[in-house]
């Protein structure tokens, strides 16, 4: 069993930006657009914030919400599959055998997202970017609660895109852009504890079948809607509930 604290959290997606806003569309999910629109970026310099993308926007809003101006901290970023429109694009340019352009290569790789975080807040501490194609919340949190070993407090931060048309009949893709940012903490803030089960079903959500996702399965807890939720990773089920005081 892991046992970890939220001490703070945020998410983002089209419409959605406060946790009330969360907790009244979780208890009657309604659709979302796939336009993201303004995300306030303040504290990022003018010249980084013009490379990110819909994607970036997504994760570094929904984590600078939860930090102080200056403030050092490890960080996980986790994503299924990156900046998949930017490598999208980068592939269409391969096709027409047209040059590849260097700064979008350098902005599709996994761990894009994260360099440019850091390097805006002049933060040089450790920086994990995890891609996982399957059990991506389970994966980050597994990661980030390691990383409490040794360290007092981990930002997680958990996004992605919908996949290109192009790629939809081939896999799922998540229904529209989004991002869920967690300070993670060994003393302060809410418990937690994390576990696999032999239980090879999942907990009662009220999500909608085509909007029960990992990541919003993980919203649904953090907002308070449910008090444990179950994920299925590479064969294994997990649990994840909050702790009673």
């Amino acid at each position: 069993m892991i046992n970890f604290r939220v001490e703070s959290w945020a998410a983002l997606a089209p419409g959605l930006n406060t946790r009330e806003q969360w907790q009244d569309w979780l208890q009657q999910p309604q659709p979302i657009g796939a336009e993201l629109g303004k995300v306030p970026l303040k504290q990022i310099p003018p010249i980084l914030r013009r490379r990110f993308s819909t994607l970036g926007k997504c994760a570094v809003g929904a984590a600078l919400s939860l930090l102080h101006e200056g403030e050092s901290i490890p960080c996980v970023f986790a994503s299924r599959h990156g900046d998949i429109e930017l490598t999208f694009s980068l592939l269409q340019e391969m096709g027409k055998d047209e040059p590849m352009s260097p700064t979008g290569f350098s902005l599709a790789v996994h761990n894009a997202v994260s360099g440019l975080f850091s390097i805006a807040r002049k933060d040089t501490c450790e920086v994990t970017a995890i891609a996982a194609s399957e059990g991506l919340v389970t994966q980050a949190l597994i990661e980030t609660a390691g990383q409490l070993i040794n360290r007092e407090r981990v930002l997680c931060v958990i996004y992605d895109v919908p996949l290109p048309a192009l790629y939809q009949s081939y896999t799922e893709t998540d229904p529209f852009p989004y991002a869920v940012a967690m300070v993670l903490s060994r003393h302060t803030g809410e418990q937690f504890s994390f576990a696999q089960t032999d239980s090879s079903s999942l907990s009662e959500s009220k999500l909608p079948s085509e909007l029960d996702t990992q990541p919003l399965r993980l919203i649904e807890l953090l907002a308070g809607v449910n008090s444990q939720t179950d994920f299925h990773a590479k064969g294994s089920n997990w649990q994840l509930s909050k702790v009673d005081a």
